[in-house]
């Protein structure tokens, strides 16, 4: 059964917004129109594909379809400019999920670097690993940067290398809590002094405190749910925290971080990408890889 690429599309908008009577806006519709169109669309494959609830829910069928929608729309808009036909239609849509910190540091210049040779409307989604799985699940998202190595169908993983995080301190921070003025700071202190995570499931900072034989449930904690934010606490003196390297270098060399010794904790990151033959997103694969090649640490 061939799918109605009209049909899937109005399948997406409809995921994508959330609500019938959004997706009708986008497809100058009627909320009535879209849901008829999503009905014949399942007649025709014979599956559910929505949950009718507010917001809708895509099924596992629907997620395919909406996936095969994204795909097609992207091929359509590539064949049309190698027909001259790109005027026609809008720039090509990819939404991208990545995680907070590479937003913050190297994955933005990336995406510049592709923007300056290729037309294509990119739509950042700063997400954890868990929803970001699910934006490529559900095709929300073309492509990922996240920790997880294992794809979702239809998607390939490719390493990009590792990103590396320093404990480091503010000297108010170290006068406030400590006797010495440098060197590593012992386990007493870090049991009682604050540390800075950035929400509830961040475990970069317990990692590094279980390997000072710290418990981290001992220590207190404050939140601060922004990767620049959560380095501007730290430098203010508010607590102590696990910076990237490139965060944390020149706030060292300038003083106004000192470190706190023990060994700096790593994180992998992966490049998950739909495997939907495009040229547009080979291209955007290839910046990405070249870029992560320069600033992540590589095995």
């Amino acid at each position: 059964m061939r799918i109605d690429p009209a049909l899937a599309e109005t399948l997406r908008l409809v995921g994508e917004e959330g609500t019938l009577e959004a997706a009708a806006r986008r497809q100058h519709m009627t909320p009535s129109a879209v849901s008829q169109r999503v009905k014949l669309l399942e007649q025709q494959l014979g599956q559910r594909l929505l949950v009718r609830t507010k917001p809708v829910q895509l099924t596992a069928p629907g997620e395919v379809v909406v996936r095969f929608a994204r795909g097609h729309a992207l091929l359509e808009h590539e064949a049309g400019t190698e027909l001259g036909l790109e005027t026609q239609g809008e720039q090509p849509r990819s939404g991208i999920a990545v995680n907070s910190d590479s937003l913050a540091t190297w994955f933005v210049p990336a995406l510049a670097d592709f923007a300056r040779e290729h037309d294509a409307q990119l739509e950042l989604q700063r997400e954890d690993q868990d929803e970001t799985a699910r934006l490529l699940t559900t095709g929300a998202a073309m492509a990922a940067v996240t920790s997880a190595p294992s794809a979702p169908p239809g998607y390939r993983s490719l390493p990009l290398g590792s990103i590396v995080y320093v404990a480091v301190a503010s000297p108010r921070w170290r006068a406030r809590w400590t006797r010495n003025t440098t060197g590593p700071v012992g386990p007493d202190v870090l049991a009682r002094a604050p540390r800075i995570d950035y929400d509830t499931s961040d475990d970069l900072q317990a990692t590094w405190l279980r390997r000072q034989g710290v418990d981290p449930s001992l220590a207190p904690r404050h939140l601060v749910p922004s990767t620049h934010e959560l380095a501007d606490a730290v430098v203010a003196g508010l607590g102590w925290g696990m910076l990237l390297t490139m965060q944390a270098e020149p706030l060292l060399a300038r003083g106004e971080l000192l470190a706190l010794g023990g060994d700096p904790v790593t994180s992998a990151l992966f490049w998950q990408v739909a495997k939907t033959p495009s040229a547009l997103l080979d291209a955007l694969t290839d910046t990405v890889l070249e870029t992560a090649r320069r600033e992540l640490q590589q095995p």
